[in-house]
């Protein structure tokens, strides 16, 4: 008679016990986090509409631009064979010098140029160029940061089940660089022209418009893709930019995370000096990247400005831009107008990248 009334206990304290294991298990994966560091997607892939990269892009790109416009003006004519020799200074003899030195004159030639334009050509004479770099500025840095955001997202989803990778960020980097080169060409063409142009009863060009109907005129449609090679190979620039500044910003939003874990409650200021530092990692993933492959912009100066040698071209193709500036200059000219270069992009890079995470940030 006790033995039934026993099983039946048995057999519910079983039930019982399955119930209260089973009712744990649940417990757990409602309680836990969303932002648990194992959800890569989650923690990794932040919902960006791309129409806002576009438009964060933009609006970056203009500001750093008008900033920086007076020295993006000294390094175009330091590119240049006609201005290099107008402007040659000490700093030719610079072999002798320690690097710093170097530094230091080449800053304070710079700065004397610029001085030199502000009172021999007149005030508007610095934001030569302006337009149609303005023109120019806006799209590409759209283009450049629409197609990087875009491709990410789509190599990752595709190729890399939705995890982000340096060779994913590489790819996405290529892939914009290659857009944003090959749709605005024309533009740098122009702007390239115009800020060579001489002042004076010389000068070629009354503005952007009538350089653009010129080189329709004599050159031909062609004529407003030259030095697009050297533009390409400029590609590299922006997948080094790239790929630093992702390392970098990865590695302070994991300090980030380790400090205030996820979904911390961070001050004003926390946030303020997180911001400082990922903008500071784009202006120093520019100062390598330049320094790096800064010869390739002196080469498409001298094939946008397309000077003329006995009745031809001097200057016909990548390889042999590369050949006949190493053979009459010498390979130091590779670096002509690189601090002008350093002063103008690191600034403008830490302006750009700044500007895009805000913006993108209000219009999220």
């Amino acid at each position: 008679m006790t033995g039934k009334p026993l099983r039946d206990l048995e057999d519910k304290a079983i039930e019982s016990s399955s119930y209260l294991a089973s009712d744990e298990k649940s417990s757990n994966f409602r309680n836990s986090s969303p932002l648990d560091p194992k959800d890569k997607k989650i923690e990794t892939h932040p919902t960006v509409k791309p129409w806002v990269h576009f438009v964060a892009g933009g609006i970056g790109g203009m500001a750093g631009a008008i900033v920086t416009c007076p020295f993006d003006l000294v390094k175009t004519r330091l590119q240049s064979d006609i201005y290099r020799k107008a402007y040659k200074s000490s700093a030719a003899s610079g072999n002798s010098m320690g690097y710093l030195t170097q530094a230091g004159t080449h800053f304070k030639e710079t700065i004397g140029i610029i001085s030199g334009v502000y009172k021999v050509e007149g005030f508007r004479s610095l934001f030569k160029g302006l337009g149609p770099n303005l023109v120019g500025v806006i799209p590409a840095r759209s283009i450049n940061f629409f197609t990087y955001g875009t491709t990410k997202e789509l190599y990752s989803r595709v190729l890399n089940k939705g995890e982000e990778t340096a060779w994913i960020h590489l790819m996405a980097a290529a892939s914009a660089g290659i857009a944003t080169s090959t749709a605005t060409n024309p533009i740098w063409l122009i702007k390239t022209r115009v800020q060579l142009d001489k002042a004076g009863t010389t000068r070629k060009y009354k503005n952007s418009w009538d350089c653009c109907k010129s080189v329709l005129k004599h050159e031909g449609i062609y004529g407003l893709y030259k030095g697009l090679s050297a533009s390409y190979l400029g590609s590299v620039e922006t997948v080094l930019q790239w790929i630093l500044y992702e390392q970098m910003r990865s590695i302070i939003k994991q300090r980030s995370i380790e400090k205030f874990g996820h979904g911390g409650n961070k001050s004003t200021l926390d946030n303020v000096k997180e911001w400082c530092q990922r903008s500071g990692s784009a202006g120093l993933a520019k100062f390598v990247a330049s320094m790096v492959t800064y010869p390739h912009e002196v080469v498409r100066t001298r094939l946008r400005q397309a000077p003329m040698q006995n009745g031809k071209l001097k200057y016909t193709g990548l390889v042999q831009s590369f050949k006949v500036i190493a053979k009459e200059e010498g390979l130091a000219s590779m670096y002509s107008g690189l601090t002008p270069h350093l002063m103008r992009t690191v600034p403008n890079s830490i302006i750009m990248f700044g500007t895009w995470e805000l913006v993108i940030k209000l219009l999220s």
